[in-house]
């Protein structure tokens, strides 16, 4: 299967072409570089799509799990990172491997009624995910500087725009930008679990030993474990693999995929971290404390305070707008993708990012709940989940579409394994959610 984007036609951005020409070199042999900096030019698009897994809708869920039962529910966030790279990993090799995004992939191979549907379904997903990603960051400002909420959202609005104005300089400004933001969190994360001063011989136990502490338990790790894959994100990473560095010699793309799985392995640790760090936070302040009613943000916020003293509650707060901005920004790049890829028709960021921030406004301008919203978004994103794992696991299995990069055998039960897990504890969720 001829690829598009070789690298005689691709269209090189002049902020790329250093990292392109560096990556190409070390494929081919050709570099002197060694250890770390041979690495480098091949980081990126993983941080980008790690950003998912530390949304705002992250902090709800993790605070409510370390608050009501300390560190029991720890070893649900080592699992959930592992399913994770797992999925990226193979979402980024059929980037690698097929040179078209999973959308584009659907629209090829499936009925186009069928197309239709994905289609809208993967839309309001998107629009599901930016909603709860762009209130967190509205919250963020809002806890920050103690602006008003409908401020804080339109402030938001215009820094997401700037961000994603990056991408008219190439894939590595804005790959930079959200890194160093990944950055600030996962910062923040390690400067909270210094303040917090946790135990960690239980944190270590908890981390390894999977147990449960009561029905109540039971539900919370499904809603941890259930949105662990963000749909949206899945889409998103063979978009951003497909031709940031197109090379066809098979022995080369195998050497690609080996530091794409790098890539995965060292972005996807940090948002492990940071997932970690923020249920251990919550054990070790508020359940230690006897608060493990905290269930929202603001509670959790407003309460650092007087535990860990003033710097902790900014801290908590610079996380959480970080967060906020950087996964609102990838989720405005991920609907770009699903319009592109199942309909091949295109609109300018700018006005993707005007229209997805509308609902946001609304639910901000009337007043609703940000903590409420954001797991009604939860809800919204298990309908989605379906129509990215499934396609992703049959088109990664398929040597006619993959070559050398075809899942082995035991990678693709494992990805099935994992799909209906995953699927499975999603709908359970929607179930205890709305009945």
């Amino acid at each position: 299967m001829e690829r598009p984007g070789t690298d005689s036609t691709k269209k090189v951005k002049r902020g790329d072409v250093e990292t392109i020409t560096t990556a190409s070199q070390v494929l081919s042999g050709e570099s002197s570089k060694r250890g770390f900096a041979r690495l480098w030019p091949f980081l990126g698009p993983a941080f980008i799509a790690s950003i998912a897994y530390v949304d705002p809708g992250n902090f709800a869920t993790n605070i409510q799990g370390g608050a009501k039962f300390g560190y029991t529910l720890l070893w649900v966030v080592t699992a959930s990172n592992l399913m994770a790279m797992l999925i990226q990993t193979i979402s980024a090799k059929l980037g690698i491997a097929t040179g078209h995004n999973l959308a584009e992939l659907c629209r090829i191979h499936f009925p186009r009624p069928l197309v239709l549907v994905m289609w809208v379904l993967m839309e309001l997903v998107a629009m599901a995910t930016d909603l709860a990603e762009f209130l967190g960051a509205a919250l963020g400002f809002n806890l920050l500087f103690g602006m008003p909420l409908w401020i804080a959202g339109l402030l938001t609005a215009v820094v997401t725009f700037l961000i994603l104005g990056l991408q008219v300089r190439g894939f590595r400004p804005l790959e930079a930008v959200i890194t160093a933001m990944l950055g600030v969190i996962a910062l923040c994360y390690l400067i909270e679990t210094i303040l917090d001063k946790p135990n960690w011989q239980n944190v270590v136990y908890h981390a390894l030993v999977p147990q449960f502490s009561g029905g109540e338990s039971v539900l919370l790790a499904t809603g941890i474990l259930g949105a662990t894959v963000m749909p949206h994100v899945i889409f998103l990473h063979s978009s951003l693999t497909q031709d940031r560095i197109v090379v066809k010699d098979p022995v080369r793309r195998l050497r690609l995929f080996r530091y794409q799985v790098a890539d995965v392995t060292i972005a996807m640790g940090v948002a492990g971290f940071v997932n970690g760090a923020m249920l251990i936070m919550a054990a070790a302040t508020f359940h230690r404390a006897g608060l493990s009613h905290i269930a929202s943000i603001e509670e959790a916020h407003i309460t650092l305070e007087p535990l860990l003293g003033t710097a902790a509650r900014w801290i908590f707060a610079v996380s959480l707008l970080a967060s906020g901005l950087s996964s609102s920004a990838v989720g405005t790049m991920a609907g770009q993708v699903i319009m592109q890829g199942f309909l091949e028709r295109h609109i300018p960021i700018w006005l993707r990012r005007l229209v997805t921030i509308l609902p946001a406004l609304v639910v901000i301008f009337l007043g609703f709940d940000p903590t409420w919203t954001l797991v009604i978004s939860q809800v919204v994103l298990s309908f989605g989940l379906p129509l990215a794992v499934i396609p992703l696991v049959l088109f990664s299995q398929r040597r006619d579409l993959m070559a050398e990069l075809v899942n082995k055998p035991l990678t693709t039960v494992l990805a099935w394994a994992v799909a209906g897990l995953i699927i499975a504890l999603n709908l359970y969720l929607l179930h205890q959610t709305l009945f």
